[in-house]
Order: structure tokens, then sequence, then C-alpha cells
């Protein structure tokens, strides 16, 4: 895979934990250097999970659709980006609190690394090297929520819609991107 796709992907698939970050720094209002990096922690180690159980599961059923592989994965890019840009419309915003707690941490990384897991099939369908592209997806998560914590406390939450419509445009644009190449026309 192309490392700028990859990063690009990877930047794409952050915008939601950003998103949360985000509100998790405005709720807290003060966040210190390790509150922002035990958020950070939590989503970028899911996200990088994430594709890398979604892949075991593309393998296990990559013979069955090769034939419609890039199909599935631009389906499956573009369902998760329509589904971004349709929530950063939304009216529901963020509900998130300063609560740190274990259980409270578990279940915003995996709601917000879902979408990597999808990913994570797509990318069984591609030929690169799925520990790499996981480990870029993770970094620049944890990167990302580490700045969307401080961010939070200092401009708070207007800009998570807009990391989330972007996104959502990313993953639409790549998922297009592999299936215009896959068909010929790129």
């Amino acid at each position: 895979m192309d490392y700028l796709v990859l990063i690009l992907i990877s930047v794409g698939l952050a915008m939601d934990a950003f998103a949360v970050s985000i509100c998790k720094g405005l709720a807290i209002g003060k966040p210190t250097l390790k509150t922002a990096v035990v958020v950070a922690l939590w989503f970028g180690i899911f996200q990088g999970v994430m594709p890398l159980i979604g892949f075991a599961m593309g393998t296990a059923v990559y013979d069955l659709i090769t034939d419609i592989d890039h199909w599935v994965a631009f389906a499956l890019l573009a369902l998760i980006g329509a589904n971004m840009i349709r929530e950063s419309f939304s009216d529901e915003g963020e509900d998130v609190d300063d609560d740190m707690s274990f259980m409270t941490m578990l279940l915003l990384a995996i709601a917000t690394s879902i979408d990597a897991l999808a990913v994570g099939i797509s990318l069984a369908m591609d030929d690169g090297n799925i520990f790499v592209s996981a480990l870029v997806i993770g970094v620049i998560t944890f990167l990302i929520s580490a700045v969307g914590v401080v961010a939070g406390s200092t401009l708070g939450s207007r800009y998570g819609r807009h990391a989330e419509f972007v996104g959502g445009v990313i993953l639409i644009l790549i998922g297009l991107k592999i299936l215009l190449e896959h068909t010929g026309f790129l």
C-alpha cells in the first residue's frame, strides 16, 4: 500500500477518536500530560489492534470474494465515510464526561475503533503489510488523540464535527481510488 494512502486512511480513522478526545479535554478542563497520554493510548492501541482483527476476518473470506475485493473495499470505506459525514451533521453531540475509569475508556476506545475493524477487512484485499499498517494507524491515532485532548481544553468542541466530516470524505475518496485502480480507470 502506498504510504500516503496509509497515512490518509489513518488520519480519516483517527477523526472519531479526535472528536471524542476534544470532548474529553473539554470535560476535564485542564488535562495533564498524563491524562492526554492515557486517552491517546486507549484510542491508539485499539485503533491499531482492530485492523489486525479485521484483517484476520478478511483473510478468512478472501478466497470467496477475490473477484469483487475492490468493490468490498470501496463499499466498506464508503459506508464508514458516509456514516462519519452523517454524524458530523447530527445534532447529537458526543456525550463524553471527565470519567477516566477503565470501563468508560474501554467503551470509548471500542466505539471509536469499530471503523478500523472494517478497514482491516478491506486491507486483507491489499498486498500491503498489515503490521506496518496497524502500527501507522495506531501511532497516528495516538498523536491526533493527544492533540485532541489538549485542543478540547482550549478550543472547545466546535471543531469535532469538522474533523469527522473531513475524515469521512477522506475515507470515501480512498475507497473510490481503490475501486478506480482495480477497474482500470487509474
